[in-house]
This record gives structure tokens, sequence and C-alpha cells, in this order.
């Protein structure tokens, strides 16, 4: 090789070295500014259900809060039933909304089912779960709340993508890593320890992006179909509704600026 030559791919040399470990995830996309819902109204839980216990709303934020004297004693969730301006039933959508947590770990269902008559209480959801923990390294990952177990990632069945990993899943119903949004400690500090966080859902056909603080966190994709398991056919979860959760015997969990742009089927 002549020196002109080497000299010509050294940029792509040193390019090469800066990927990995400190390579910046995507960044969130922008906000839409036309189509966009509010599904909070900043005064009162109208269009959502939930343990008047545990829920209220106070200076504009929904305020989850279970203590000694008050404690949650399984899981719980505020569910969203829906209003004129949205229906409870949507299959593709970007979320929008802030969060902040003191103690626990807590999460977004989505594309979720209110499971009526659940044996635990009234306000019980199955379903898609994004993440999020008073827990360095969690906030952003996808659990499946009381759902198939159809997942394996971290060695466990109900979770079923890792902060920073593109997953896939297979027919077989298994979640498989097939890339990386970059390393795991550097996107983890996105997330701003007790302070606000903005966090964005994008849920398109059999494709998820979870973004926390305009970082994506996690890439998961489904099959169109998963093989029967137990007599139960597992497909993707299409539409479902929203739920905020209440999980620990003595934790606050604040959210606010909850809105949604509905995206075309």
């Amino acid at each position: 090789m002549n020196r002109r030559a080497f000299v010509a791919i050294l940029p792509f040399v040193f390019a090469s070295f800066s990927f990995g470990g400190d390579v910046a995830p995507p960044a969130a996309p922008p906000e839409p500014t036309v189509g966009v819902v509010s599904l909070f109204n900043g005064k009162d839980l109208t269009g959502w259900d939930g343990d008047p216990k545990l829920w209220s709303v106070k200076d504009g934020v929904i305020r989850g809060e279970s203590t000694p004297e008050n404690p949650c004693k399984s899981n719980t969730f505020l569910i969203y039933t829906g209003g004129a301006a949205q229906p409870a039933q949507i299959a593709d959508f970007e979320l929008r909304l802030s969060y902040r947590i003191h103690g626990g770990n807590s999460g977004v269902q989505y594309r979720s089912k209110h499971l009526v008559g659940h044996k635990d209480n009234k306000w019980v959801a199955s379903g898609y779960q994004a993440e999020i923990a008073d827990l360095p390294g969690k906030d952003g990952f996808l659990y499946e709340e009381k759902g198939t177990g159809r997942g394996g990632v971290q060695g466990k069945k109900s979770y079923l993508a890792w902060v920073g990993d593109k997953v896939e899943i297979g027919e077989d119903g298994v979640s498989k890593v097939t890339g990386s949004l970059g390393e795991h400690d550097a996107i983890a500090k996105a997330c701003k320890k007790g302070e606000w966080n903005d966090y964005i859902i994008i849920a398109k056909g059999n494709h998820v992006q979870h973004f926390i603080n305009g970082v994506q966190t996690v890439d998961y994709t489904e099959p169109e179909n998963l093989k029967r398991e137990k007599g139960r056919e597992r497909r993707v979860v299409s539409s479902g509704t929203f739920a905020l959760q209440r999980h620990d015997a003595t934790s606050k969990t604040w959210f606010r600026n909850i809105r949604v742009k509905v995206l075309p089927e």
C-alpha cells in the first residue's frame, strides 16, 4: 500500500475504534407537532381507574404512594379507561410522559388488558411493561406483566429485552439478543436518579422501542405468530390500554404530562 492510500484510510481506521462501549445509542424522535392527545387533565383522575387509597392528584401530578399505614399488598394499577378525545384501546402509538420515583420499582403498561375479577385486587393489568426503578441500570427494560413467560433474557422468563439490547423473539417464543444499542452502563446513565425523567414508548406493529431522556434503551421485535404452548396460541399483542403500576409496600411514584400520538396501523 502506498503512503497516499494509507493516509486516506486513517480516518476510517480511527472511526472504527470509536465504536463499541462508547458509541452513542440511537436518539429519540422529536416531539410530534400534530395529533398529540393528553391522557391526563392535570386536575383529577378522570379517564383513569385505580385504588383511591393509593392514587391521587396534586399540583398537576399523578401520585402513587404506599406507606406502612397504607401499604400496597399486591401489584395494582391505575388503568386508563379512555375519554372522548382518546379511547382506551390503542394499537400503534407514541406515548410520552415524565416520571419520578422514590423507593422500589414501578412501570408503564401498554397494549395491556384489564384483568377484571383478578384474585389479587380489581385493578390488575397484563401486557407489556416499560420498567421504572429506583435502582441503577433497570429503567427502560421491557417486562411482560402476567404474561406467558415468552422472554428469557437475563435469565428471567418475563424479561423480554434488557437495557442496551436489540432483541427478536423467535417463533419458539424465546427472546434472542441480536445486537446492541450501546454499553449498558453508559445507557443507564441517561436516567436521573430521584429526578424527573422523560419516557418515550413507541409501538408500531410488532416493533417496540423505549427511550429515557432521549436515549434508546431497548429495541424489540416479535414474529407475526408464535407457536402454541400449553394449548394457548401466543400472538403479538397488537392493541390494548395503558396503566401505571403501584408495586411496593412503601414507595412513591409520580407521573405527569402523559400524552399520546396514535400512529396509522
